[in-house]
């Protein structure tokens, strides 16, 4: 069965974690969820904190990236924030993209993409205040519902989350070829 990392800590955005867990558990796959500890997680959700997640693992006990087949990064503005001032992230997203694993990053998520240093010549998309850091690594932003480039796949806000894990579960599943 294949198997989605979903790396996410306190402030993740509700919908971007829940809704595209629901769709990729919908679709076969397997999640699971990784934060800085162990316990719940807990969603920010229209200007107030929402719903918990259970974590199944913590960043100190994924040595690699071996066992999953991609990874999700919810955004939110707090989630990716604290994330990539986490140097165990940083690596992890690094190991998935030297692997050549899908990472699929929506919203404010894509700093942690930046902070890995690996979206230089790679077309990207975020929520819009993200797009000039994205640029300044060297980025080639777009504005679009999902932008794919090698194992990269994002994007811009909630609205774009059917679309988003599409894009996810099809490359997941084998049904993209990675340079789609």
């Amino acid at each position: 069965m294949k198997n989605v990392l979903i790396l996410a800590t306190d402030g993740f955005e509700q919908s971007e974690l829940m809704q595209p867990k629901a769709n990729l558990e919908d679709a076969g796959i397997k999640t699971t969820v990784v934060s800085l500890e162990s316990g719940e997680i807990k969603g920010w959700n229209d200007g107030n904190w929402g719903e918990s997640v259970s974590v199944d693992i913590t960043l100190d006990e994924i040595e690699n990236c071996s066992g999953y087949d991609a990874l999700l990064l919810p955004g939110g503005q707090i989630n990716p924030d604290i994330l990539r001032m986490n140097d165990r992230a940083v690596a992890l997203v690094k190991d998935f993209d030297m692997a050549g694993k899908p990472i699929a990053a929506i919203c404010h998520a894509p700093w942690l993409l930046v902070e890995a240093d690996i979206v230089k010549g790679k077309t990207v998309t975020s929520w819009p205040s993200v797009r000039t850091d994205l640029k300044n690594a060297g980025a080639n932003v777009v504005d679009s519902e999902v932008a794919q480039d090698g194992n990269l796949i994002t994007s811009r806000n909630p609205d774009d989350i059917p679309a988003f894990s599409d894009a996810l579960i099809a490359r997941v599943q084998d049904q993209v070829p990675e340079n789609a």
